[in-house]
């Protein structure tokens, strides 16, 4: 018996959700792209290099401490409105700086606003897609990032040769301001949503009903292993995602010899790879409960995957052929996106959607600590070592089958968590 279509409306706000993450890693890939001509024109080392970097993964991490708790507390909505406007005048704000220092500031100004879009993308999932869907929705939004990635370099040396550099941080900062227009017209809680069909309601309200509604303290949700194995997996994963944004475009010109306008097709060629990635990582979880493999057993399977697939980046820094090299990078950047698409929605998976925001912002957090100590060691390696790019490499292809093994003791089996209410907890 054939059924009418449940309704696409929840694909339309993924859909929002992508293009946010898009412009937000436009925003991020920036510096990126523009550091060799910067550090020329600015006269940075990689010391000085690394410590703009972090200044943007200080403010990232407190920022996401922040905002994973207004979101709870205020709305989706209104959460994912206030982030998207100040990173946007904190992006455009590079366009002045003319020091080690301005960029700095910049950057910890942008760092701190844009630590917004994850735990807000993650609780709009988790309001608007059952549990068997947030993996492929999660994947689609998130490969957003890979998207940006991969329009980034093909627009921004354009800009920077035609209008100046400059000018590429001010027109990407007005994207932002395009995309909020529709997200306030756009954006409502399922069960506010006018205009939204009541199979498709029930479809997204099908999982079992969540008990409790109050805020959750701190002291509960981190007494519980499962957001310790969630902090865990983002602590030592996240940074090589941080790793290849800002020194990727370093890393080809000082190998490989590329240019700012050389750079474009192999970067795109990468993150073009990380779409893929990032899509079929959330579709194969997805795919595997829809045949009836357990939540826990289809998330880690994927994750298994994703982590042995990175392995193989360990042998890039040697590897003399531009194009090879391009592949086994972007074939590692693609397993990380798959990773973090699964490795995000172990939060929905294991937590109530009131607390989502903080558990992602809080796992965010701990990513973006991971960057602090990461960013300054990659800085004095390379410094150090007169750019030799061995020992970077070998840590990226390595933690992730660490982090699995980690995620599997502390969760081995994904259990929903039962907070406590408070004041209900037994004397």
């Amino acid at each position: 018996m054939n059924k009418d279509p449940i309704g696409r409306v929840r694909w339309t706000i993924c859909a929002l959700l992508f293009f946010a993450t898009t412009i937000n890693y436009i925003d991020r890939q920036i510096l990126g792209l523009l550091a060799p001509l910067l550090q020329t024109e600015i006269g940075w080392n990689e010391i000085q290099y690394s410590a703009i970097v972090t200044a943007f993964q200080a403010a990232y991490a407190l920022g996401l401490i922040l905002f994973g708790r207004v979101v709870d507390r205020f709305g989706t909505r209104r959460g994912y409105a206030a982030s998207i406007i100040l990173w946007s005048l904190a992006a455009a704000s590079h366009a002045l700086a003319r020091t080690v220092s301005g960029f700095g500031a910049a950057r910890a100004a942008l760092g701190g606003a844009e630590a917004g879009n994850f735990p807000s993308a993650i609780k709009a999932v988790a309001e608007w897609f059952p549990k068997k869907e947030r993996a492929l929705a999660t994947g689609l939004f998130n490969s957003g990032s890979n998207f940006g990635a991969v329009l980034a370099p093909a627009v921004v040396p354009w800009l920077t040769v035609t209008f100046g550099w400059p000018a590429a941080f001010v027109a990407t900062a007005a994207l932002g301001f395009v995309w909020l227009a529709f997200w306030l017209v756009l954006y409502e809680r399922p069960e506010r949503k006018k205009g939204l069909g009541q199979a498709e309601r029930a479809h997204i309200l099908s999982d079992p009903p969540e008990a409790g509604a109050s805020k959750v303290p701190w002291r509960e949700l981190l007494r519980h292993r499962q957001t310790w194995a969630f902090v865990a997996g983002k602590f030592l994963t996240d940074p090589i995602w941080w790793f290849y944004l800002y020194w990727l475009p370093k890393f080809l010109h000082t190998k490989h010899g590329l240019t700012i306008l050389s750079l474009g097709l192999p970067l795109v060629a990468i993150y073009t790879m990380t779409s893929i990635g990032s899509i079929g990582g959330g579709w194969l979880s997805s795919a595997l409960i829809k045949r009836g493999w357990t939540v826990n057993r289809s998330r880690k399977a994927a994750m298994l995957l994703c982590a042995v697939c990175v392995v193989p980046i360990v042998t890039v820094s040697r590897t003399a052929d531009l194009w090879t090299a391009v592949l086994v990078i972007g074939l590692a950047a693609a397993a990380h996106q798959g990773w973090s698409a699964n490795i995000f929605t172990l939060a929905s998976d294991m937590f109530p959607k009131r607390a989502v925001g903080s558990i992602v912002g809080l796992g965010g957090m701990a990513g973006a600590a991971g960057s602090l100590l990461f960013a300054p060691l990659v800085g004095i390696i390379l410094e150090r070592t007169r750019n030799n790019y061995l020992i970077p490499f070998l840590i990226s292809g390595s933690v992730y089958l660490v982090a699995f093994v980690i995620v599997q003791v502390l969760a081995p089996r994904l259990a929903p968590v039962a907070l406590v209410e408070p004041g209900s907890r037994a004397a």
